[in-house]
């Protein structure tokens, strides 16, 4: 599963789409003409993991915000530029008694998992002295000021904080492959050095040959283009590709019928050209760069169709999409294989930087290692003092017992009398 929708659909509040169940525009379908097809279920929808470290928080708080009636009226009439701006906000001190006390609930929760994570952290480091105060200013998602209430301060923040970090997403994933992407290229060469010339040539050739062989696949339609959708049409929605509708296209697509094409949706249509080029089965192909190549399908697509940058494509916009020229003649398609990722002098800067964290970490362990050995000396002191303290108290118990009972002899008789037994006789 992809790891994240986006925020401006899901999370928050842009999420008021699915909050509200608005529904998409009618229209009417020939379902004669569509094999295969299976209906919607009705059933909510599952939030998916943005990948935020707030994530579960965020979830909850709209979770409850949707259960209050005023709160939710407003959701429904606010536009994305009300929501992002935080005037949405203010809105807070009007919700129920019942839901502000709930949201008091999951901040303290929040306060103090975080807290819990600051202790985690310096106690890894041996700090003492914690002052999470100061410390929960770090996280700009909630106001640390006040970690007993949830206010309108609050909900702003976390707006904020969220669409923010969702807005960095994908620009954190490109370069998250490109170091990917070094990574592989730095352990193939390395690999490379520790084998012998003759064994050395054969493993480029494979490389190469490979190389080739990935390349070699069909075209690749352009994203969002019209020869791209009609592909889909034909082999995935069973329709005869005489009778493209983009209208019925957009409808058959908005798989929850809430009257917008999200990420998610979207990537969905460009699994047919991806599978032009990945497959798993084969060497050659990687998937990690066939998930890369569906993300910039899909942010192309996004900045081609999505006007007023909601991250989301409406009806409206969809359509109007298809009137433009790079609809009906789009330029190639030029796929992973046909980019350079990165440069000789990036790979040297990351290689070095590699080096670095190399050397830190054997640094590190050097240091535990004589730390461990210090412990076992330890340990071994202690040991050997506990043996002469056992072997001790050995000794002194057997003083003990010679000073307190007399020597007998062969036969068991007392070969000393007493004292007073001498002086009598």
């Amino acid at each position: 599963m992809r790891w994240r929708t986006i925020l401006l659909r899901y999370y928050f509040f842009l999420v008021t789409c699915l909050l509200t169940a608005l529904e998409a525009v009618p229209i009417d379908i020939d379902k004669t003409k569509v094999k295969h097809t299976q209906p919607v279920e009705s059933a909510k929808i599952e939030a998916p993991d943005t990948g935020l470290y707030y994530d579960e928080y965020l979830k909850q708080v709209i979770d409850v915000l949707e259960t209050d009636n005023h709160f939710r009226e407003k959701l429904q009439k606010a536009d994305i530029e009300e929501i992002k701006s935080g005037r949405l906000s203010k809105e807070l001190d009007l919700v129920s008694h019942h839901v502000r006390t709930k949201l008091d609930e999951l901040k303290r929760q929040e306060v103090a998992r975080l807290r819990m994570l600051i202790k985690a952290k310096l106690d890894s480091h041996q700090d003492t002295g914690i002052d999470h105060h100061a410390l929960l200013k770090q996280f700009d998602h909630l106001n640390h000021l006040n970690p007993e209430k949830f206010e309108s301060t609050d909900l702003d923040m976390l707006i904020k904080a969220a669409t923010s970090d969702l807005e960095h997403y994908d620009k954190t994933r490109h370069e998250e492959f490109k170091k990917y992407e070094m990574m592989k290229e730095h352990e193939r060469r390395e690999y490379l050095k520790t084998l012998n010339e003759e064994k050395r040539k054969e493993e480029e050739s494979k490389f190469e040959e490979m190389k080739k062989k990935h390349e070699n696949h069909p075209k690749v339609n352009h994203p969002g283009s019209k020869d791209q959708l009609k592909e889909v049409w034909e082999e995935t929605d069973g329709l005869d590709p005489n009778d493209f509708d983009p209208k019925t296209f957009f409808k058959l697509h908005d798989v929850n019928s809430d009257g917008f094409l999200d990420e998610q949706e979207l990537e969905a249509l460009f699994t047919k050209e991806l599978e032009k080029v990945y497959d798993p089965k084969n060497e050659e192909d990687d998937m990690v760069e066939m998930e890369e190549e569906r993300l910039r399908m899909r942010e192309h697509v996004m900045n081609e169709v999505d006007a007023n940058k909601d991250r989301l494509v409406t009806l409206e916009e969809f359509l109007k999409a298809t009137e433009k020229k790079e609809f009906l003649e789009p330029d190639g398609w030029e796929t992973l294989d046909q980019q350079q990722f990165f440069t000789e002098e990036e790979l040297k800067a990351y290689e070095n930087l590699i080096s670095l964290q190399e050397n830190e970490l054997k640094k590190k362990a050097d240091e535990l290692q004589k730390q461990k050995e210090e412990l076992q000396r330890q340990h071994d002191q202690l040991e050997a003092q506990k043996l002469e303290y056992h072997q001790a108290v050995q000794q002194m118990e057997q003083k003990k017992l010679q000073q307190e009972i007399p020597p007998s002899g062969p036969g068991g008789e007392l070969k000393f009398q007493p004292r007073q037994q001498l002086e009598v006789s």
